[in-house]
């Protein structure tokens, strides 16, 4: 969306799209994200140094100004400053003040409503999912299996639907393959081949992903998409912030929690169509973490995903460093672009740029390529789709300076924003309910009097199950809205355990590779 440079200075928000910025005698016209595209995913791509990060903190102002809800991953940890008033130091001060002096921008500093979210629970609220909600597909992916050892874990997981045995955690899932092993001669014959080396070497698999402490997200309280998907008292959308400057050393754990979380939002939320603003935006830094080493398999149901939850009224910003990084189909599905500089100092470098360049809509009064190039920091090429979903010509333009702090808050800051959220409470404590790794133990015992009664490892850790009436056994999820958990509906996997007869539903990746 374009318009001519307004003559007063004007907010994030310019109508009913995020002002991005543009102005200027170089920089003709404003740039603008319509809200009621912002659903059709986005693209913000550049060379390391180029402005991408300080792109994506005011992308996620605008929305959470204009009451959407945003979830970000924080790689570098400079996003963290969204929970504070901006205040740059003295170099970046009067830089700042005339870009916003030179787009018609009013820089008002103020600070978000931010939660922040961590998988090893370090630097924010614990995020877990249980086993069950994981599923075979991805959790294949995490654990590198080859596909006769996928094929063992498929067979574990359908086992322990029929008996009802719920996955809740490692020990529950390491119980299953003890179990599977043990009848390995009957299983092969309902289900084909169950050889014992391959549940050996998922339990190796296994061993080591959790000496690299990558297995703590796995068991409950888990998330709540409810409890991401919030406004703030004033009306602005909650900004939630995913640390991920440790999780991004184990790229296989950073890759499939995000791709559980595209997953889990498909399923739970209801069909909108074209809403007049997102339900909720995500963006995914290092987005080609999601996609490097994927089978083919799993990249067609990724690209799937990407192209229908938009009708959930979801969107998807992929943050890249050049466009070549995200695979051609779901590149395809990304309207609304911010291209910062790429550098060309190799003749790979200026194929990629020049492959860069051919998936914009040319503008005749300058060349792509050249622009590309030479962009400075704080400098973008950006098309965005208009009223009629139609990619607008690139323009050069200034982006916005943030409102809100660039770089991270202080320490202390945000141990108070942890401390003072009710979501911490909720989640801060591991439960651990009886599940399978707790009822196999039994079955064992009840067949084998002389078998052990020690308590199974689950039982080591976290909170012990008290029986079946307690609420420690049976931990209440509490949204933060009726309304909001009736506009979800309820969700199947919250139900894991508790309803007889019934198969575990594992997320739309799961149940698309069924299909």
């Amino acid at each position: 969306m374009t318009a001519s440079r307004p003559e007063t200075a004007i907010n994030t928000l310019v109508g009913d799209a995020l002002f991005i910025g543009g102005g200027g005698p170089d920089y003709g016209v404003v740039q603008s994200l319509r809200l009621d595209k912002a659903n059709r995913h986005g693209l913000i791509a550049g060379a390391t140094g180029t402005g991408k990060t300080v792109t994506l903190q005011t992308l996620a102002e605008g929305f959470s100004d204009a009451g959407v809800p945003v979830f970000l991953t924080d790689v570098k940890g400079d996003l963290s400053g969204l929970a504070a008033a901006g205040a740059p130091v003295d170099k970046l001060k009067s830089a700042f003040e005339a870009r916003a002096a030179q787009i018609g921008f009013d820089l008002c500093y103020r600070s978000y409503p931010v939660e922040f979210w961590d998988i090893t629970g370090a630097k924010g609220i614990p995020v877990r999912m249980t086993v069950s909600e994981l599923g075979p597909v991805l959790l294949s992916r995490l654990l590198d299996l080859s596909p006769a050892q996928e094929g063992v874990l498929h067979i574990a997981f359908h086992l322990a639907d029929e008996e009802k045995l719920a996955l809740l955690d490692l020990s529950d899932l390491r119980a299953m393959l003890h179990h599977v092993g043990e009848r390995a001669s009957e299983l092969t014959m309902r289900y084909g081949t169950v050889d014992k080396r391959s549940i050996g070497a998922i339990q190796r698999q296994l061993l080591m992903l959790e000496s690299e402490g990558a297995t703590g997200f796995l068991g409950e309280p888990a998330l709540e998409l409810a409890d991401m998907i919030r406004i703030a008292e004033d009306g602005r959308g909650q900004v939630n912030i995913l640390a991920a400057d440790k999780v991004i050393n184990t790229p296989k754990t950073y890759a499939t929690f995000l791709l559980w979380l595209l997953s889990e939002l498909f399923e739970t939320l209801p069909e909108i169509g074209n809403p007049e603003k997102p339900v909720f935006v995500l963006f995914f830094d290092e987005a080609h973490l999601l996609f490097d080493d994927a089978p083919k398999p799993l990249l067609d149901k990724v690209e799937q995903v990407v192209r229908l939850i938009r009708s959930k009224g979801v969107g998807v910003y992929f943050v890249t460093q050049n466009p070549t990084d995200i695979p051609e189909d779901v590149l395809s599905q990304l309207g609304n672009r911010v291209q910062h500089a790429l550098r060309a100092f190799t003749a790979k470098d200026q194929k990629e740029l020049e492959q860069a360049a051919k998936t914009y809509r040319a503008n005749p009064d300058f060349g792509i390529i050249e622009a590309i190039r030479d962009v400075g920091t704080g400098e973008a090429v950006t098309s965005f789709l208009d009223s009629k979903a139609v990619p607008g010509q690139v323009e050069r333009s200034l982006i916005r300076p943030p409102v809100s702090l660039l770089g991270p808050v202080p320490a202390a800051t945000r141990e108070r924003v942890i401390d003072q959220s009710a979501l911490y409470a909720k989640y801060r404590t591991a439960l651990d309910r009886e599940s399978a790794a707790e009822l196999l133990q039994a079955r064992m015992v009840a067949d084998d009097p002389q078998a052990p009664r020690s308590a199974p490892e689950s039982l080591s850790r976290g909170r012990r199950y008290r029986g079946a009436n307690s609420p420690e056994a049976k931990p209440q999820r509490r949204s933060s809205s009726d309304t909001l958990m009736e506009t979800f509906g309820k969700s199947i996997v919250r139900q894991i355990g508790t309803q007889g007869g019934k198969a575990i539903v594992r997320g739309i990746l799961g149940s698309l590779f069924r299909k």
